[in-house]
């Protein structure tokens, strides 16, 4: 589950979002650019929960960020 889920835009005017949160007890730091793609910048999940992380930020980008 991720918690404390926060996000800020990279650049003022161009697509592209540093994201915050905390996944198994630990504090994950990602970048998450216009093309879906996710960059983890600090705790990067295990392979086995990387799919199911990822599929839970696009769900909270579409969200918070295209709604």
């Amino acid at each position: 589950m991720i918690t404390h889920f926060q996000w800020k835009p990279l650049h003022k005017n161009l697509p592209g979002w540093k994201l915050t949160f905390y996944f198994n007890k630990l504090a994950v730091q990602a970048l998450y650019h216009k093309d879906g793609s996710i960059e983890w910048i600090s705790n990067p999940p295990a392979k086995s929960d990387e799919e199911k992380l990822k599929s839970m930020i696009h769900d909270l980008m579409v969200y918070h960020v295209y709604e």
